[in-house]
């Protein structure tokens, strides 16, 4: 058979097996009751002004009525963390989402969190919250427990975007007076999906194997998470290179957020990167796909599963019936993903005012 021709059939093969993959985990979740998406948010809100934009599209597909916030989990410690959470929820007219805070693991400085702090020329705050430090929200683990304890069957979708400190202490969870279940159990009785930001999965062009930072920055709990989900409830995963391949424009901070003479995702990002910079959106790409799985915004690899080695190297082995997967991106694709995360993070808040 001729070169070309072999070439061209394992190339329709690998297309018929992405789309099979992709429509099993339609057909999935397909079948689930409808009305909006419940979502637990867990984010390293600390380091990266990623997770601010995807905080902030989060809210812009629950005002269009795809996704309900159950609860805000922040993993890595920063006193102002809880804080500044609290003021980008009330930004978009949800103040009162609960919101947990790890007490262990890693500690973060931030260069935009004190935003939180700013003032007006009369002494108010610019973006009213409650909370004035981490210490006063929820411990993460025992809000996650008692959010999965309250939510219907297997609906509720975990996006996690960032190290998985907050998911591995879940996991390891006991029964206690919030639920006879471990946590593991609670996780399989009651999610449907993890939609994971975390790994790389395939060679960079400066470098074949490479480090991802949400791994690095806690390997044993990204171990613990990747071998201790349960095999029932679906994992994908979008690792370093869809981010990197999809940036946050700067003509939108620049011009796409004027509608208020101080917005608190337009500051943090300029704080973080600058105006001169457009930020890869790694953890954006993790909310698209999970509230909007059937839209053809990505390709799923075919099913396996994720390991994680002791140097925080990821790696996947397919498996037939595997529970994981994870983003495929093609060339065509890159432009609409960009445009509509540019488009959801910059939509104004339809939530009643703010105070």
């Amino acid at each position: 058979m001729p070169n070309a021709t072999c070439r061209g059939l394992g190339l329709a093969f690998q297309t018929f097996a992405l789309v099979v993959a992709a429509t099993a985990v339609a057909e999935e979740t397909a079948s689930l009751t409808p009305g909006p998406i419940p979502v637990i948010f867990d984010t390293d809100i600390t380091g990266d002004c990623d997770d601010v934009l995807a905080l902030a599209m989060l809210h812009a597909l629950a005002d269009r009525g795809e996704c309900q916030i159950e609860a805000v989990t922040i993993s890595k410690i920063n006193p102002l963390a809880a804080s500044f959470v609290d003021a980008v929820n009330t930004f978009y007219g949800r103040g009162d989402l609960p919101i947990g805070a790890t007490r262990d693991a890693q500690r973060r400085e931030s260069r935009y969190l004190a935003l939180c702090k700013a003032t007006e020329p009369d002494g108010s705050q610019r973006y009213p919250h409650d909370l004035l430090s981490s210490d006063q929200a929820d411990e993460a683990v025992p809000l996650l427990r008692r959010t999965l304890a309250a939510a219907e069957d297997h609906r509720m979708v975990i996006i996690q975007v960032g190290i998985a400190a907050n998911l591995a202490d879940l996991l390891s969870s006991p029964p206690d007076a919030i639920s006879p279940l471990t946590g593991q159990q609670l996780v399989e009785k009651k999610c449907r999906l993890a939609s994971v930001m975390a790994g790389c999965f395939g060679p960079l062009p400066e470098k074949k194997r490479h480090l991802e930072a949400n791994v690095i920055n806690g390997i044993a709990a990204m171990q613990t998470l990747a071998n201790d989900w349960p095999e029932s409830v679906p994992m994908i995963w979008s690792d370093f290179r869809i981010g990197l391949a999809t940036p946050f424009p700067r003509e939108s901070i620049a011009r796409d957020f004027n509608y208020e003479p101080h917005h608190i995702v337009r500051e943090a990002y300029l704080l973080h990167s600058g105006p001169n910079h457009d930020r890869p959106s790694w953890d954006l790409t993790s909310v698209l796909q999970a509230i909007r799985p059937f839209d053809g915004y990505f390709d799923l690899s075919p099913a396996g599963r994720v390991q994680v080695d002791d140097d925080g190297f990821t790696r996947f082995e397919p498996q037939p019936n595997g529970r994981d997967r994870y983003l495929i991106l093609h060339d065509e694709q890159i432009s609409r993903v960009v445009a509509t995360q540019r488009a959801l993070t910059s939509q104004p808040a339809v939530q009643p005012p703010r105070p």
